[in-house]
């Protein structure tokens, strides 16, 4: 069946539509005209309507990555972090907040000190020529430790959360109200780049009965006072919110007909992979999983928001590594083919303003995270954990420099959706079609997306030209599977017409006034092409082609494509043809900090693992990026240009016979010496497990509570709930004491997915409970029949306890601590004590930089152990490869220096192991901020990426291992360090980070 629509009238469209049985088109053939143009109504320098967003008036493609920049707490990294989204073609970028991050107890907040001055952010964003996606929360889920609510939120004396609750009110409008006031200052309508600003977070609460349209009275007026509060502290670009699936439909004026609290612009999330290893444990909200299958989001589009964009505020980057996921996480279908696929399936259905989450992800140091995810935050991103980018970030980028470019893309209409456009039925497409200069674009997929086949086929398209089936001479295209391809007609660039191109486009850029546009296909594919105007060409290096004049232009045709080649047509235009692992390598960088990057003012460059920018001054055109290894580099630019550097360095370059300018990076040592981890001293961490121990001092409460705020109630008495007591973060200590004799203990504790926790009387190891990776609840009844009891005296009971965060949503006030602690034979608790976190929930006082997540309340962290500066002097010498034997906690301590060369990036990380049993807990500490947990008995991850900052590249570093054996047979571990990755780079890893490494100081010793 042949399905040809080009230049036809909507009505033509729409009856023809309706004869070939195309699925959802009818309403889609429209034009520009007939869609409102919106603004917020205090200005209209962001305005959107049915086609997608414009700033000043003209209309941009939205394609963004996420970012946390309180998972990478340094600010000179995040600059690396921007420079690399912006390389890969990306307009803008976007970033929660984190409202427990910057308010540590419920009287301080904190927005300058170290990372917490996020404001950062907006001005590398403003350099580097990227647009930002601000999500401030309050709540933002993101798989943090209580889904970034502050942790004093959580004890239940705030009221409902997420609601109107006054008492939840009143908590979270200093955070809001001054998150909201900074980021006014760099909002676009200030000359800023902060484009829109998000309202709560997959809060699909609107609706008692979303078919009714029955609302929610509570949610409605929270989302309202949210709105206003940002209102009055100078938001005054679109307001956004980010609806959680498809099912909820909340907050979009086209749905909710300015329902109260209805957003600007209404988006949605989604996440068609799975969260799993185990395919058959994935069913959701989209039903059981398919690897590589792609979901309908066109219809709720047009149900739920059709005068606005098609808006993913969330859309999968990646996928976080549960507790007890294989070291790396699953990365197997969420890897380059699913970049490949899912993302070009978006633009399929009209999306013109994506984000992926996460294109950075980070690590999860201190207590930032919640209990589902692991220490490592990497989601598989295209940038990954310790920032090295791959095939995932190069296949994403090769879209996303195509949808900076195609301007016709961000007016379409989709027109039809079937295998009709194909001559083979394995394979469909979907046509969108700009009503107002008819460039269209064939979004191929495979029928059955996830097919792994190879297919190849021909195509129907309609041009300027006329209907016609491309190939037109010889070949076919070829859609490998899992993949997808996205193929113009009428595509404009530079003045010029590309009728059609069996090859995806890259990019362009003009050059001189005249333009160069890159076309890319698999390694050994046919590609053809039809070049409008041109009436001859020639190849001026690599393959061979053929040219085919016709009336309208010349068609040309190259077989097995290999490396680059450039062809030359007298109309002035270059269209150079590379295959995929060339196309990779390919750059645009722009010589303005506009997102838009204008094309005049794009240079393309060929070869380097990764371009950073470009700068000319005069005859002189400045490169900047990473080079892995020796390499050549090709440079598209203007005749003008006379000579090159890179990084600063001066390049021989020649001019080759079509125009552009080679030349050669060469090596250099990439071989950095690390010291060895070594000279370890040792000290007892767990005093506290000793009759002798004093709990008299600061860092000790009376845990005497007999009622709590807490919706759930504990099974015994006094509430040993830690968060009531203003301890929140990792370790707690509960010391119980009672008088006489007792034959055992039942102790039920909660602590989130792989908590654990071991217990001791009166010195003695009573026994553990190991962790379960999706289990938050531990009981256990302990006998004290081999214990030495104080029959007639007082005892002791200590237990230890690893808390890995609060849960999600409405779980975050699930309480942490003891939920039961009874004696069994005839004895009661007489007194309870609880040590945390030093200082409690004013621990910020102590250290302003690393607070308030980085620490618990082992006697290690109370004391300052793990900071730089602390004597340890008088602590015997043993490494953790010798380890202990018996159930406690040791702490091990060690200095390293570093000194890694100017004008590198390197990414280190520490590799730790258990030699002996696997029933340990294990804390690793990086200059004093917590930086891993492993734990080999419930999870598998070994490798710890820590950045340049929290690491000292050019000093001494203090490293820590707090190593708790949870049996008697004690503990081995082995401590490494790695290099993960050596480039030259124009950002060096070696920077002033001092001020990210406070030191250990005497009012540490308040709290032993």
């Amino acid at each position: 069946m042949r399905v040809f629509s080009s230049f036809l009238s909507i009505s033509a469209l729409a009856a023809l539509s309706s004869l070939l049985g195309l699925a959802g088109v009818n309403a889609q053939y429209s034009s520009p005209s007939q869609w409102p143009l919106h603004d917020n109504g205090i200005n209209d320098v962001v305005q959107w309507d049915h086609y997608s967003f414009k700033v000043n008036g003209k209309r941009l493609f939205v394609f963004s990555g996420e970012l946390h920049y309180w998972r990478i707490p340094v600010p000179e990294v995040w600059e690396d972090i921007l420079e690399k989204i912006k390389a890969a073609g990306f307009t803008a970028f976007a970033f929660y907040g984190h409202w427990g991050y910057h308010n540590p107890n419920n009287h301080t907040l904190d927005f300058m000190n170290g990372a917490h001055d996020f404001t950062k952010l907006y001005d590398i964003a403003k350099r580097v020529g990227l647009y930002v996606i601000v999500r401030p929360g309050p709540y933002v889920n993101a798989e943090a430790n209580a889904g970034g609510f502050p942790l004093w939120l959580t004890t239940g004396a705030y009221g409902e959360l997420r609601d109107d609750d006054p008492r939840y009110t009143a908590a979270w409008k200093p955070y809001y109200s001054n998150y909201s006031a900074l980021t006014s200052e760099h909002l676009v309508t200030n000359g800023g780049n902060a484009l829109v600003y998000q309202i709560e977070n997959e809060y699909g609460e609107q609706w008692e009965d979303v078919v009714k349209k029955i609302p929610n009275e509570p949610a409605a007026n929270y989302m309202a006072a949210l709105e206003a509060t940002a209102r009055e502290n100078g938001i005054n670009v679109p307001l956004i919110h980010n609806d959680p699936n498809m099912n909820t439909k909340s907050w979009s004026k086209d749905y909710g007909v300015n329902a109260k609290g209805d957003v600007d612009v209404a988006g949605l999330d989604s996440y068609p992979s799975c969260w799993s290893c185990n395919l058959d444990e994935c069913t959701g909200t989209n039903g059981e999983y398919v690897a590589y299958q792609v979901i309908n989001y066109y219809d709720h589009f047009i149900d739920t928001s059709p005068t606005q964009p098609n808006f993913f505020p969330e859309f999968q980057g990646g996928s976080y590594n549960p507790w007890g996921g294989p070291e790396g996480g699953c990365p197997g279908d969420i890897g380059a083919d699913f970049a490949n696929l899912f993302y070009r399936n978006l633009i399929s259905q009209r999306v013109t303003a994506v984000s992926l989450y996460m294109m950075y992800g980070g690590t999860n140091w201190g207590a930032i995270a919640a209990p589902v995810t692991a220490t490592s935050y990497d989601y598989s991103s295209p940038i990954s954990e310790n920032r090295e980018i791959g095939s995932k970030f190069y296949e994403t980028k090769n879209l996303a420099l195509f949808t900076r470019v195609a301007e016709d893309l961000t007016v379409t209409n989709r027109l039809g959706n079937s295998t009709g456009y194909s001559t083979n039925s394995a394979v469909t497409a979907s046509e969108l079609r700009n009503p107002n200069t008819n460039g269209a674009f064939y979004v191929t997929i495979h029928s059955y997306s996830p097919s792994s086949n190879k297919d190849s086929f021909k195509l129907h398209v309609s041009t300027s030209v006329g209907n016609i089936t491309i190939p037109q001479k010889s070949g076919s295209i070829v859609l490998n599977g899992h993949q997808s391809k996205i193929l113009v007609t009428d595509f404009a660039f530079g003045g010029k017409t590309l009728t059609y191109s069996t090859a995806e486009v890259l990019t362009y850029s003009v050059v001189d006034g005249k333009p160069v546009i890159v076309l890319w296909a698999g390694s050994g594919e046919s590609v053809e092409l039809h070049l409008k105007g041109a009436r001859k060409g020639s190849v001026a290096t690599g393959g061979k082609a053929s040219f085919h004049q016709d009336k309208h232009g010349v068609v040309v045709g190259l077989n097995a494509i290999s490396g680059k080649s450039v062809l030359q047509f007298d109309n002035g235009v270059k269209v150079i043809i590379a295959d995929k692992p060339t196309a990779y390598l390919f750059w645009a960088p722009n010589l303005s900090n506009d997102p838009f990057a204008p094309v005049d003012k794009s240079i393309l460059v060929q070869g380097p693992y990764l371009v950073r920018g470009v700068s000319q001054k005069g005859k002189a055109l400045a490169l900047t990026g990473d080079s892995a290894n020796a390499t050549s580099i090709e440079v598209f630019a203007s005749k003008h240009v006379k000579s090159l550097t890179w990084n600063g360095k001066s390049v021989r370059a020649s001019r080759t016979s079509y125009g552009s300018l080679k030349a050669h990076i060469a090596s250099t040592s990439k071989k950095i010496k690390l010291p060895a981890l070594e000279s370890w001293k040792v000290s007892d961490s767990l005093p506290e497990r000793l009759p002798s121990y004093d709990d008299s001092g600061a860092a000790w409460v009376d845990a005497d509570h007999t009622t709590t705020p807490n919706p759930t109630k504990p099974d015994s008495l006094p509430v040993l709930y830690v968060d009531d007591y203003g301890f929140h973060n990792s370790f707690h200590l509960f010391r119980g004491y009672f008088d006489g004799a007792a034959a055992g203990v039942n102790l039920s504790l909660q602590g989130g997915a792989a908590f654990g926790w071991s217990a001791w009387l009166n010195g003695e190891f009573l026994g553990s409970y190991l962790g379960n990776s999706t289990v938050g609840v531990g009981n256990m009844t302990l006998s004290f029949a081999n214990s030495t009891l104080n029959a007639n005296g007082t005892n002791i009971l200590l237990v230890a306890q690893d808390n890995t965060g609060h849960d999600l949503r409405d779980a975050a006030t699930d309480p942490r601590g003891i939920l039961k602690a009874t004696l069994e034979g005839g004895a009661t608790f007489s007194k309870w004590k609880i040590a945390g976190t030093a200082g409690g929930d004013d621990y910020a006082d102590l250290d302003p930089i690393r607070a308030p997540l980085n620490e618990g309340g082992l006697t290690a962290e109370r004391l300052g152990w793990h900071l730089p500066g602390f004597d340890d002097s008088d602590w015997e010498s043993s490494p953790p490869s010798t380890g202990f034997q018996s159930a406690g906690i040791q702490y091990y301590r060690t200095a390293i220096p570093l000194d890694i060369p100017n004008a590198l990036d390197v990414s280190l990380a520490f590799v730790l192991g258990a030699t002996g049993s696997k029933e340990v807990r294990v804390q690793l500490f990086v200059n004093g901020y917590q930086y891993a947990r492993f734990n080999p008995y419930v999870g598998n991850e070994v490798r710890f990426p820590v950045p340049p900052g929290i690491l000292n590249y050019n000093g001494d570093n203090t490293i820590g291992l707090s190593v708790w054996a949870q049996s008697e047979e004690g503990a081995k571990i082995t401590v490494d360090l790695e290099s993960q990755y050596v480039v030259d780079s124009s950002w060096s890893s070696n920077f002033d980070s001092e001020y990210l490494r406070p030191g250990w100081t005497e009012a540490r010793l308040a709290y032993a």
